[in-house]
């Protein structure tokens, strides 16, 4: 699954600069998750980094976007090919 920001977010901007993929952006209001960049961090780290910094535990599993950890590494690997 991808990983989504809900509106508990507080804009406190240290998730960001933690995402090795460049999956988050700031929004309109809040910061958001691009998934189709999002791995949950697979291929970098064993735990999404942002959710490890983040300060008021507003980033779940997207229940839109179910992937198995097959999937994400899929996803990985085409997202680093191209960059």
């Amino acid at each position: 699954m991808a990983l989504m920001i809900t509106d508990e977010c507080i804009n406190c901007d240290v998730c960001e600069p933690e995402c090795p993929n460049g999956a988050i952006s700031q929004g309109p209001e809040i910061y958001v998750i691009d998934p189709s960049l999002c791995t949950e961090c697979v291929g970098h780290y064993n735990e999404p980094q942002c959710q490890q910094v983040c300060p008021v535990d507003c980033i779940p599993l997207d229940p839109e976007r179910k992937e198995t950890q097959e999937e994400l590494q899929q996803k990985y690997l085409r997202i680093s090919a191209t960059a």
